[in-house]
């Protein structure tokens, strides 16, 4: 298991700026790294790597591992679709239909493990 870099009082905190408008770059990658360190305590592993250009990449769910090179599976997003899913603002299946989300792979799907933090609507 990694070391935590973010606390959960600055990632929230970071998320609840991010939610109520805030375009800082500090509290928009904050925000990221934190579901994302989430997402990898949720379910660890190295058989997926998330990628949130240009703030991280995480790799996470249990079973075949891969050592050098690109991963056999692969999910790709932007901090906005990220933020959205993580927090149930955005449906998994919504940002995959409308490509917002790029997964390839047979191993490179998050349906079941979202939403990491749940927010009120």
């Amino acid at each position: 298991m990694a070391r935590r870099r973010i606390q959960a009082a600055d990632g929230l905190a970071a998320l609840a700026a991010v939610e109520a408008g805030s375009t800082e770059r500090t509290d928009i990658a904050t925000s990221v790294r934190f579901l994302l360190e989430e997402l990898a305590e949720l379910a660890p592993g190295k058989s997926v790597e998330v990628r949130v250009p240009p703030f991280g990449a995480v790799q996470c769910v249990g079973g075949l591992t891969h050592t050098r090179g690109t991963p056999p599976n692969v999910i790709e997003m932007d901090a906005e679709t990220w933020i959205g899913i993580a927090t149930g603002r955005l449906a998994w299946d919504e940002a995959l239909e409308t490509a917002r989300v790029l997964a390839s792979g047979s191993r490179a799907n998050l349906e079941g493990l979202l939403p990491i933090v749940r927010r009120r609507a």
